[in-house]
């Protein structure tokens, strides 16, 4: 004999049904089959709202009723298309009662909890009557038997409690002579032992199926849902959650305590002492392994099981020194709560004993808090304790599973997870057992949180980055096809899940929670892209709260800049190739650096000297490895360097600095290159990253640009400039060949000081020989006092620009 209950979605439609039937009659081929089934999906909410409205006078219940009407006759005549009259009369006379029942309720102006349970057991009633004879006209040897009849409660109306002796008997007396292959039984009802109809709460119909299966002894309890068992997390919130194979009886009732809307816990309670396993299944998807829960679940090779929440909670804290080391307070506050009939979630209590802090349903929260405060009022009078303290719009999450008990480290890497995204934790409740680690979060943290456990606990430890990148012109354009050909690498190497999840030009911008595909993202981004604002990307990023979210700036714009400080507050950590913010004064920088730290959201700025060469990480490695620098030597513009590598007495000036201009080796305005001010600002960072306080005024700037050129007031006019002024120029080659050097513009760092400037570098000195756009950068330290450390390679280019922020962007994948 097995027992299937199927629920609200599974019957919700005439499709659904027919899947229903098939699965009843494929079980029917080689077993005895009783079919526990809700009310088609939404019908019973409708039938509580159509009952509210009678209450409070509403007509408008009326076109509650055509709507359920509607519902159950349209299923007949789609399940049961020939000779239906028989069934539409006998439904049309099931929904004459409940429309007289609802011009009752609306005549006396009351709806009681007895009348309540009468007015939504027409849902169960109804769609049971419907699927027996939809069985019936397709040749199965099927009945209905009303449940009302077998199972006996109390008059707790609207959340009955089972009389389980005369319960059981009913049920095994039915059965031992029932000759049917398929028995359809309404779950959720009940009645009393005088007739009066009852329910059994929340999860009823689960409970139904429960009660039913225990008292026949059956093999194995199966629930037919629209999911495929119970996930690891919430698969409308987590799109990664996968299905749960087996779980023990208190893996699920913990799951289900906890949010997991698939099996209620009262479900579990007949089915427990007599170890009958549950097995949850797909009526979508009936071939799918599902869930099965029993006493044993040792098989499962993760220490976590699940991770679930409860949202609208409200946690109140009850504090004050006059706690501390007296009897009864604890008492005293959970009977008030009792007789306000509050359920309490969450407790934690610190062991100094002076506060006490409980989580309850939101909704809760003022009468929890009006009763505590009149329980106390003496002591809150003299100032023994403090008002009772509420904080709303928070939620519950909690890592479950039996076998966290045995592996040290569990908690820690859930704290540690959390807090490396900033997610803040108001509380945390865990039982001896271990079984349970909860911790109270935001309401709004409350996705990102799943997410983030679900991928340190069930992902194999694959990160996901959530990438957002402002300046997708020539550098960012190379990047994100640099991110583009190599997300698979990453993910199967280096297990990082790369996404982009924003792009944004000076026009447009453009979003997508799930990531953009890159295919196109240019045509996406013209097309489909909304105008672009600097805040408005940082309110999107900031509303979107996703795990792991990093901003990327590939401009050199000073108002993106300004806003890195709200980034790294949100959590959010920052690339940059702009070297703005780096090379402002020097309190921006720290405090740049400061919330960094504070807010755990890594700033990295690699490019802003030497492009993609590891000159920061190199000079960051040093320094913390206890060497100190004491001089920096540098060829740090890979513009300059191409235009002095490729201007001689055969050239022209103007002509080179256009050509190092179109390959983008300079910044779009050229006079930031050529000024020395990149220059310096290079060297100044790399000054402050070697411990200096020190700001762009203080480097000596000796510019070897024309007067006419450095007092040029457009782009236009400075080109002008170049070649009205060539001879200028051709007297600075003439002077470095005469004396068989090269032109090098070059930054020094000395004694705390620093300086740049073109010099002439002779022949056997380490910059001479260097070619096209490459930089060079020598540290010299403690532990490298005669011979430097040198780094040396391209330092300018979209593509190796490109390369040095994605390496950031890996790097922080690897943090």
């Amino acid at each position: 004999m097995k027992v299937l209950k199927f629920g609200g979605t599974s019957v919700g439609s005439s499709k659904n049904i027919n899947n229903v039937v098939s699965i009843l009659n494929n079980y029917a081929q080689k077993d005895q089959v009783i079919c526990v089934v809700s009310a088609v999906g939404g019908v019973t909410d409708k039938l509580l709202e159509a009952g509210y409205l009678a209450q409070t006078k509403n007509s408008d219940y009326t076109d509650k009723f055509e709507t359920i009407k509607s519902i159950h006759l349209n299923l007949v005549k789609e399940l049961i298309p020939e000779h239906n009259e028989t069934v539409l009369e006998t439904v049309t006379t099931k929904l004459n009662g409940l429309k007289s029942l609802l011009d009752g309720i609306y005549l006396i102006n009351e709806l009681s909890p007895k009348t309540s349970d009468k007015l939504v057991s027409y849902g169960e009633l109804l769609s049971s009557y419907i699927i027996a004879e939809t069985l019936k006209s397709r040749g199965a040897n099927a009945e209905r038997k009303n449940s009302q009849e077998l199972i006996t409660t109390n008059a707790n109306f609207t959340k009955a409690e089972v009389n389980y002796p005369i319960t059981n008997t009913n049920i095994q007396d039915y059965f031992k002579n029932s000759t049917f292959d398929i028995t359809i039984l309404p779950g959720f009802i009940a009645s009393t032992a005088t007739g009066e109809f009852t329910t059994l709460g929340r999860g009823g119909s689960d409970f139904t199926a429960a009660i039913v299966a225990a008292a026949l002894e059956v093999e194995q309890l199966e629930i037919w849902t629209d999911v495929s068992g119970m996930f690891t997390a919430n698969p409308k919130l987590v799109k990664q959650a996968m299905p749960i194979e087996k779980l023990s009886y208190q893996e699920a009732m913990e799951l289900s305590h906890f949010g997991a809307k698939v099996l209620y816990p009262p479900t579990v309670q007949p089915v427990l002492s007599l170890q009958i396993p549950i097995h949850i299944k797909n009526t979508l998807e009936p071939e799918a392994v599902g869930t099965i829960i029993s006493q044993d679940s040792t098989s499962a090779t993760n220490t976590a099981k699940g991770i679930t929440n409860i949202s609208n909670v409200a946690l109140l804290t009850l504090q004050g020194n006059g706690m501390v080391g007296i009897p009864g307070f604890s008492r005293r506050l959970f009977q008030t709560l009792a007789q306000e009939k509050i359920n309490i979630i969450l407790i934690t209590q610190a062991s100094s004993e002076h506060s006490i802090c409980f989580g309850i349903d939101e909704k809760d929260a003022e009468v929890a808090k009006t009763a505590i405060d009149a329980e106390f009022e003496n002591e809150i009078s003299l100032n023994k304790i403090d008002p009772i303290l509420v904080e709303n719009d928070l939620s519950i999450i909690a890592l479950i599973g039996d076998n966290m008990k045995s592996h040290q480290g569990i908690s820690g890497k859930m704290f540690s997870a959390l807090g490396k995204n900033n997610i803040n934790i108001r509380a945390i409740a865990q039982g001896a057992s271990e079984k349970n680690i909860s911790a109270v979060i935001a309401q709004k943290d409350v996705k990102k949180a799943l997410n983030i456990l679900h991928e340190v606990f069930f992902e194999g430890n694959i990160k996901q980055l959530n990438v957002f990148i402002t300046g997708v012109g020539n550098v960012g354009e190379r990047l994100v096809e640099q991110i583009k050909q190599q997300r698979k690498y990453l993910k199967d190497n280096l297990k990082i899940n790369l996404r982009v999840i924003g792009l944004s030009n000076s026009r447009k911008m453009l979003f997508n929670e799930d990531g953009l595909t890159l295919k196109n993202w240019k045509e996406q981004l013209n097309e489909d892209g909304i105008p672009a604002t600097l805040e408005g990307f940082l309110e999107t990023v900031k509303s979107l709260n996703l795990r792991n979210s990093i901003f990327v700036d590939v401009t050199a714009n000073k108002d993106v800049a300004d806003l890195y400080a709200q980034y790294l507050k949100h959590s959010i950590a920052v690339v940059a190739c702009n070297k703005i913010a780096c090379s402002s004064a020097f309190e921006k920088y720290k405090e740049l650096k400061t919330l960094s730290y504070k807010y755990n959201a890594p700033y990295l700025f690699e490019t802003n000297v030497g492009a993609g060469l590891p000159v920061i990480d190199t000079l960051n490695n040093l320094i913390a490895s206890g060497d100190k620098v004491t001089s920096i030597q540098a060829v740090l513009s890979g513009s300059l360097n191409f235009v002095f590598n490729n201007f001689n007495d055969t050239t022209k000036f103007y002509d080179v600095v256009k050509q190092a201009a179109a390959e983008g080796y300079t910044e779009p305005d050229p006079r930031i290159d050529l000024s020395g001010v990149d220059v310096a600002r290079k060297i100044l960072i790399l000054a402050r990253e070697s411990g200096t306080e020190m700001n762009l005024e203080d480097i000596e700037n000796t510019p070897f640009l024309s007067e006419a050129g450095l007092k040029s007031d457009t782009v236009d006019d400075f080109y002008q400039t170049l070649i009205a002024d060539e001879a200028h120029y051709q007297n600075l080659f003439a002077s470095a060949k005469a004396n068989k050097a090269q032109l090098k513009y070059v930054a020094e760092f000395n004694n705390g000081k620093a300086k740049v400037g073109l010099r002439e570098i002779p022949e056997g000195h380490p910059f001479y020989n260097l070619k096209g756009k490459d930089n060079i950068v020598m540290f010299y330290t403690q532990r490298y006092p005669e011979q430097p450390m040198i780094i040396k390679g391209a330092g300018a280019g979209a593509d190796v620009t490109a390369s040095g922020l994605f390496a950031d962007i890996i790097r922080i994948g690897n943090n």
